[in-house]
């Protein structure tokens, strides 16, 4: 897929132009996310996602607009399983309701900024070292698997604050209440740091640690860097408006963790089979590619949204037979 420069600027200039409308229109007067508000955002995003997928399908063909698809679907999904992180993060915090939207717009950017570096560093790997793949696929599997076997039941569900807020805290004075939205703040001539800059630089941090086992998911989808950073990014800017939009309906998605932990093993699988079939390392059958089946992007999306849709419904059932099932994973969450 050739993109030149000016794609990849007017593209990254439309997703700011999205960020500053959003930023302008929800926050010119900060209130509490209603539902039927946030309902309208999500399908709003999810619209734009889709038009850029029809727009690629027009410009570069179906191959590429269904890599766009299946890595865009699986990275919103990885990410709804963000959301509970969010939600403690804005517990812990206290963050008032009327500036959570916000903390999670600047929150995500910072993000989106750190998943593009990460990006860039993956796309480089993988031009240069095809091996990379079996050590991607072996992350991934063991990820799913981790991620299928994890107790809620045993997990500390504290918000544990991570290196770089540590590092932002001993730089900065913090000061130990919000003042309104702002982030920095001058006491008695001194420049201070408000929770809500600690809380940004929260979502962004932690939402970067997700990133670890989500980039190389997609990856596994696609090996083009201009799809994996807009599917990124239509992943991140949609997951604000769904934190709202959901809410408690995220203690109804009993079986996430499992229909994810079946998702990142598959794509692990799928990018295993891919290194052997481009093998090249001399220590493996002399350097020679491995005669194994591989798995194509159709099949790839096929099985990511049938996985989700039936984790799906198999949640609400189980909620609707159990509604004490919904009570344990919020109380874990």
């Amino acid at each position: 897929m050739n993109v030149p420069a000016w794609m990849w600027i007017a593209t990254i200039a439309g997703l700011l132009v999205l960020l500053a409308v959003d930023l302008v229109i929800v926050d010119r007067k900060p209130h509490e996310v209603t539902i039927g508000e946030a309902a309208r955002w999500v399908t709003f995003y999810v619209a734009m996602a889709g038009l850029f997928g029809l727009g690629i399908w027009y410009f570069s063909g179906g191959q590429y607009a269904t890599e766009f698809f299946a890595g865009y679907i699986t990275e919103y999904s990885l990410s709804v399983d963000n959301l509970f992180i969010f939600l403690i993060i804005m517990t812990t915090f206290k963050v008032p309701a009327i500036h959570q939207h916000k903390v999670l717009l600047i929150g995500i950017l910072l993000a989106l900024v750190m998943r593009g570096i990460f990006i860039a560093a993956g796309a480089a790997l993988i031009s240069k070292f095809s091996w990379v793949f079996f050590i991607f696929g072996a992350f991934l599997i063991y990820t799913g698997w981790q991620l299928a076997r994890e107790s809620h039941d045993d997990e500390d569900e504290e918000f544990k604050e991570n290196l770089m807020l540590r590092i932002v805290r001993k730089v900065f004075p913090v000061t130990p209440d919000f003042h309104d939205a702002k982030s920095f703040i001058k006491i008695d001539g001194k420049r201070f740091v408000t929770p809500m800059f600690i809380v940004m630089v929260a979502i962004g941090s932690t939402d970067l640690l997700f990133a670890l086992d989500s980039i190389p998911a997609i990856f596994g989808l696609t090996k083009e860097p201009f799809l994996v950073f807009t599917a990124n990014a239509f992943a991140l800017m949609g997951l604000r408006q769904l934190y709202f939009l959901l809410g408690g309906l995220l203690s109804k998605l009993v079986y996430l963790s499992i229909g994810l932990s079946v998702i990142l093993g598959f794509i692990g699988v799928k990018l295993i089979l891919e290194a052997l079939h481009t093998n090249t390392l001399p220590f493996l059958n002399g350097g020679e590619p491995f005669h194994v089946p591989t798995i194509g992007i159709e099949v790839s999306l096929s099985v990511i949204v049938g996985v989700l849709a039936i984790t799906t419904i198999a949640s609400l059932l189980k909620v609707k037979r159990d509604p004490d099932a919904a009570k344990q994973v919020g109380a874990n969450h």
